[in-house]
């Protein structure tokens, strides 16, 4: 099942980053999703397959985005 993921979309995902934040800002789409924390600023990439199983929900849609 794929999720509905934009540019700009702020998801939590299930574990808590060392940092201890649980937010991710979307930056980058494609068969990696690129992320960036939204507590100390780190980017990772993840398989999209990855981010499906660890997503928890969206926070907010980009602006812009109406789904």
């Amino acid at each position: 099942m794929l999720i509905p993921i934009a540019l700009g979309d702020i998801v939590r995902l299930r574990k808590k980053h060392p940092c201890g934040s649980y937010e991710w800002e979307v930056v980058r789409l494609g068969l990696d999703i690129g992320l960036v924390c939204q507590g100390c600023g780190r980017r990772i990439l993840l398989p999209r397959s990855d981010l499906n199983k660890r997503l928890k929900q969206i926070i907010s849609h980009a602006a812009g985005d109406e789904a």
